[in-house]
């Protein structure tokens, strides 16, 4: 009697391979994975417009009010000479510079073919180029 259960359980052992299709190598093929269900994601930068003119972002932080939307010639009445006036294209960087920090101010224009304001401005110390705050740099630089 164990001989004929030892037989059945080899029966069964041999035969299960034949239950699996056989992919091109032999091997049993893996069942195929469920496609993912199709996601909708927003679309979150809209088109430029047809004129190509794309708006520049406008930096709104505190204590930058005297500088942001003000042009070179008000700056420059604000801060005295520029140390250097860098035109990128349509824009213009200007570095003002003092012994506490060095401002760079970006201006676009905000309108095609309008003159260039001040949208960004960026600060940090002349020793190290470390970061310093912008709106502390702008009044220490106004003195």
């Amino acid at each position: 009697m164990k001989f004929a259960y030892r037989f059945a359980a080899l029966a069964a052992v041999l035969t299960l391979p034949a239950c699996v299709a056989p992919s091109s190598s032999g091997r049993p093929a893996a069942p195929a994975p469920r496609p993912a269900p199709p996601v909708q994601v927003p679309r979150t930068d809209p088109a430029p417009p047809s004129n190509g003119f794309i708006p520049p972002t406008v930096q709104r932080i505190r204590g930058l009010e005297p500088v942001i939307g003000r042009d070179a010639g008000e700056l420059q009445r604000l801060f005295g000479r520029a140390r250097l006036t860098t035109p990128e294209g349509d824009a213009v960087k200007l570095q003002f510079t003092g012994e506490p920090c060095v401002l760079d101010v970006y201006l676009y224009p905000l309108r095609p073919g309008a003159e260039p304001v001040a949208t960004h401005v960026q600060a940090r110390r002349g020793s190290d180029g470390a970061e310093v705050d912008r709106a502390s740099c702008v009044a220490a630089l106004r003195r």
